[in-house]
């Protein structure tokens, strides 16, 4: 896996807490869901604690990870050998096969936009069924889920796009 660079996942964590900063402040989406929840706008763009911005890094973590399974789609060899004996044997014909294989086609859809499109695609998609899910059966406004989904869709293709480009 030597054509992997994965410095960039704890980089790319960091992505949902400076979306999260922008997208949910007073004068961008922060009052349009305190209209749309009956919550007050300090109750919506209250400062976090170090405990909760620790897990929310954590949690940004888990879904660089997720991104990168989701739009590097050379992962997806090692994904499918992942169980053969000579996996970890850098002399076995398989690892041959593998430095052989990304050697010619490791940087095929490798791009920033390559990875915007797949998280884009992948994050509305999940985004808008877990919370729409959750909306209708806690009884939320669908209109609030529209502001949730929008963070997602944007957190998730920055992260995927870098991912894609630079893993």
């Amino acid at each position: 896996m030597e054509l992997f660079n994965f410095y960039i996942l704890p980089i790319t964590a960091f992505i949902p807490l400076v979306i999260g900063f922008i997208w949910y402040r007073p004068n961008v989406f922060g009052t349009k869901l305190a209209e749309t929840t009956g919550e007050s706008i300090e109750q919506i763009s209250q400062p976090k604690n170090i405990g909760q911005i620790a897990l929310i890094y954590l949690f940004g973590l888990l879904l660089s990870y997720i991104m990168t399974l989701v739009s590097v789609h050379q992962i997806g060899v090692f994904q499918l050998f992942f169980l053969e004996s000579s996996f970890a044997d850098t002399s076995s014909e398989f690892r041959s096969f593998t430095n052989d294989f990304l050697a010619q086609y490791g940087t095929r859809h490798r791009t920033f936009g390559h990875g915007i499109i797949h998280g884009a695609e992948a994050s509305f998609f999940f985004s808008l069924a877990i919370l729409g899910i959750s909306a209708l059966l806690t009884g939320k406004s669908l209109k609030s889920i529209w502001v949730h989904v929008g963070f997602w869709v944007v957190t998730c293709s920055l992260i995927a796009g870098v991912n894609c480009a630079f893993l």
